[in-house]
């Protein structure tokens, strides 16, 4: 793919709003933009989840899912990045549910919804998928409400790698080739600022992956 030219929008949490970076600039799609010539316009809302909410959250603001966003972005890109999952295992109530899910009430529901919603509004655009990067907390098993997961967040990363299989979607793995594992003592400030969301060196290394994930498509 060429990217110079080329109009990616980018849907995510706050890791894509740009918390923990130093500035707008430091975040990686903003790096795709002066780096390399993408037309790069953020979607990033944080706390926001993939999967609807059974319970209202404290934050209004988280409960803008994912599949219920997608309309609200630009209808002319040619490319569609996806960047979420992190908060539907953090502070999300919604289950995991079963792959055959297809309403916006499971985990697996959601990602189909919001696939389905991104293929049909963007028929021509490559619509690409990235994985959670890992978290310093991830195996407490307890989430951000204190209630104990259903799952682990591998088995969040592990649901949307099958969901993406299904539709044929590329699928960029932060959890596995990142090179960000926060539960080490080591690593978590040299590229997260709270074991979770990355510094600037943190967002170079995203921009990195995925300028070279796009050019190989």
């Amino acid at each position: 793919m060429e990217l110079r030219g080329t109009k990616i929008n980018f849907l995510g949490d706050s890791i894509t709003e740009g918390y923990g970076a130093s500035s707008i600039d430091r975040v990686y799609w903003k790096l795709l933009a002066d780096n390399d010539g993408v037309i790069a316009r953020g979607y990033g809302i944080g706390g926001t989840r993939i999967a609807r909410q059974r319970v209202p959250s404290p934050e209004p603001r988280w409960d803008l899912n994912f599949p219920g966003r997608v309309g609200d972005m630009d209808p002319d890109a040619d490319v569609i990045v996806v960047f979420g999952g992190t908060n539907d295992y953090g502070h999300g109530d919604a289950p995991l549910g079963r792959m055959t899910d297809r309403t916006e009430d499971t985990f697996y529901g959601a990602l189909h919804c919001l696939y389905q919603k991104l293929l049909a509004r963007y028929p021509e655009a490559e619509i690409v998928i990235m994985t959670p990067i890992h978290y310093a907390m991830e195996h407490q098993n307890v989430n951000g409400l204190g209630v104990r997961n259903v799952g682990c967040l591998g088995d969040y990363v592990r649901i949307i790698r099958e969901v993406a299989a299904y539709y044929a979607l590329p699928v960029l793995d932060l959890y596995t080739l990142s090179g960000i594992q926060p539960a080490e003592e080591g690593l978590m400030y040299r590229y997260t600022v709270d074991g979770l969301h990355p510094n600037d060196d943190g967002h170079a290394r995203i921009y990195r992956l995925l300028r070279n994930f796009l050019i190989a498509l």
